[in-house]
């Protein structure tokens, strides 16, 4: 009844529906770990998921898959592969201890977890539990996370509330607890999932901190390096090819550090913004004397992601005043050009001016000449001419020859060089 699908129809409805959160009985416990695995090991990744299954008797996922879930017995696993880390959650039901003694990947297999290739961002436990009816005192919240500064709010428009401290406490992870008043199962999920959604794009937002402190002490050597060889280029110091030499270095600076960070920093900026759609999901609203998680990452993440972006900026600011300046170097080069093609023109001028007179020198010679060999030629014919019986006086032949000849030869000169310049001169105006 309909034409034939799209090969990529029914793979992007389904997007919408995958990865959805594990529903959650309260009292639950859950260990979520965020693992960068490079590419080459993907494969591993999977082959150790599977051997996971199949402990358990389940059916592996397929290969190529990006999520998983499947139950294990008495707990259930969901997997997810992103971007640039893949993320294993191990969800057990029933309750746990204050101090997480019982977490829920206890129930994974000896050694398992820490053979994961790749190397671990985020490990963390929680507890999800039955919510009192008055909101935990510092005693009680004491007993999850010891004397640390305690982070958390009502969620889900006071459904609920959620604390941490973002720690990592003794043996790698940190913690997290879900109080739940009236969170429905697929609600506690949903709020849990974003909790440690939050800590983990935390963390890879963080990833171009270390990056940008880095860059900040070799960025302020470029500038001012950039700003003395644009007063040199304006004051016109030095010799245009050692300035463009040490042009082409600081470029290439800024350009290798522009590829060589700008993946990282607009990530950063990603995983900020998911950060900050999470924190708007919790729908939080203050508990008297705790700070909210949306406050926490006002002040504590925020300035680094900052920080970052300024260092991007200053990158992309520096590789254009560095093409300003080429542009600089450049204008002063086709000006020292100009120059040396006017004076080499006025060269050519004063050359062919010089030649126009060596020119007229010889044709005066030349006409001279003519005229000396043709008057001897009359002279010649004159005196033939006498000894043949003819009354002629040859001297007067040849005086009377002279001009004439002179004036002849003068105006044969005058037609040839007419001819030869008659193309640059206009039919109208050439001379008669």
């Amino acid at each position: 009844m309909l034409p034939t699908d799209h090969p990529m129809r029914m793979g992007l409805a389904d997007e919408v529906h995958a990865r959805p959160p594990e529903p959650l009985q309260t009292p639950a416990r859950a260990t979520y770990v965020a693992l960068l695995v490079e590419p080459e090991d993907r494969a591993r990744e999977q082959a150790h998921l599977a051997s996971l299954c199949g402990l358990f008797s389940v059916t592996p996922p397929p290969a190529g898959a990006t999520h998983v879930n499947a139950d294990l017995g008495a707990m259930r696993i969901k997997w997810e592969r992103h971007g640039e880390f893949s993320g294993f959650t191990v969800f057990a039901p029933g309750a746990g201890s204050p101090d997480f003694a019982e977490p829920a990947s206890s129930l994974l297999p000896a050694g398992w977890l820490a053979g994961w290739p790749g190397q671990t961002m985020v490990a963390a436990h929680a507890e999800v539990i039955a919510a009192a009816p008055e909101a935990p005192d510092a005693t009680q919240l004491a007993q999850y996370f010891g004397d640390n500064i305690v982070v958390g709010a009502d969620i889900g428009e006071g459904a609920g509330m959620a604390f941490t401290d973002f720690r990592v406490h003794p043996g790698g992870f940190s913690r997290f607890v879900l109080c739940n008043r009236s969170l429905t199962p697929r609600q506690s999920g949903r709020m849990l999932q974003r909790l440690f959604e939050i800590e983990a794009y935390r963390m890879m937002a963080l990833l171009a901190f270390p990056m940008a402190r880095q860059l900040s002490p070799r960025m302020q050597a470029i500038e001012r390096a950039l700003a003395s060889l644009t007063e040199r280029i304006a004051a016109g110091a030095g010799d245009d090819e050692s300035l463009l030499q040490d042009l082409t270095r600081l470029a290439a600076e800024v350009e290798s550090s522009l590829a060589a960070s700008q993946f990282r920093f607009g990530a950063c900026r990603a995983y900020h913004e998911l950060v900050t759609t999470r924190i708007a999901e919790l729908r939080e609203r203050r508990l008297p004397g705790v700070q909210t998680i949306e406050e926490f990452m006002a002040r504590r993440l925020t300035p680094a992601v900052a920080t970052c972006a300024t260092v991007s900026q200053r990158l992309h600011d520096l590789s254009e005043r560095v093409a300003q300046g080429s542009a600089l170097l450049s204008t002063r080069v086709d000006i020292a050009r100009e120059r040396q093609n006017q004076a080499l023109l006025v060269s050519m001028d004063r050359r062919a001016k010089l030649q126009l007179r060596l020119q007229q020198t010889v044709e005066g010679l030349s006409v001279a000449a003519i005229v000396y060999y043709v008057v001897g030629l009359v002279g010649y014919g004159a005196k033939a001419g006498k000894a043949a019986g003819f009354k002629v006086e040859p001297d007067l032949w040849v005086g009377w020859s002279i001009p004439v000849v002179a004036i002849v030869v003068l105006l044969a000169l005058r037609r040839v060089r007419r001819a030869l310049h008659g193309g640059d001169v206009p039919r109208g105006d050439a001379p008669r």
